[in-house]
């Protein structure tokens, strides 16, 4: 659902929700799953996944959107841990979530949503300013 707010251009998109609450932040997109353990430093937040697309980006504060998880259960808790540092990102949006980031999230207050009405790796860029409220499902996209 596209709306205007002011001069800006808005858009609507409902999911599932995984983990509740609210948040907001620059989207960070991979075409790429991502691993949070051995994939991503638990103390700057950084990706460290080699040749991975986001190789050297942080994850901090951003809207990480990703096809989904992968690799170790422990990749649950280093989003805990993340969490606990400061390091975290704002909320995760993912194609399809698997069991390994929706623990995380969960367990890190980390808001969460899938399973969008249109593929959101297609929908959303890196940069985008991008508002979750995983409690109602959805996520405003403003240009």
């Amino acid at each position: 659902m596209r709306k205007r707010r002011g001069d800006r251009k808005m858009e609507l998109v409902q999911g599932r929700k995984i983990s509740g609450g609210r948040a907001e932040g620059l989207a960070l997109v991979s075409h790429e799953p991502i691993s949070f353990f051995g994939g991503v430093n638990p103390d700057s937040g950084v990706v460290t996944e080699k040749g991975h697309e986001l190789e050297g980006k942080t994850v901090k504060d951003r809207v990480l959107v990703f096809p989904n998880g992968k690799g170790s259960t422990v990749g649950s808790y280093t989003l805990y841990r993340m969490k606990r540092n400061g390091v975290a990102p704002a909320a995760i949006i993912n194609v399809e979530c698997e069991p390994i980031v929706a623990v995380g999230a969960i367990i890190s207050d980390i808001p969460a949503i899938d399973r969008l009405e249109r593929n959101p790796l297609t929908l959303f860029q890196s940069g985008r300013m991008l508002k979750v409220d995983a409690d109602r499902s959805l996520v405003e996209a403003s240009d």
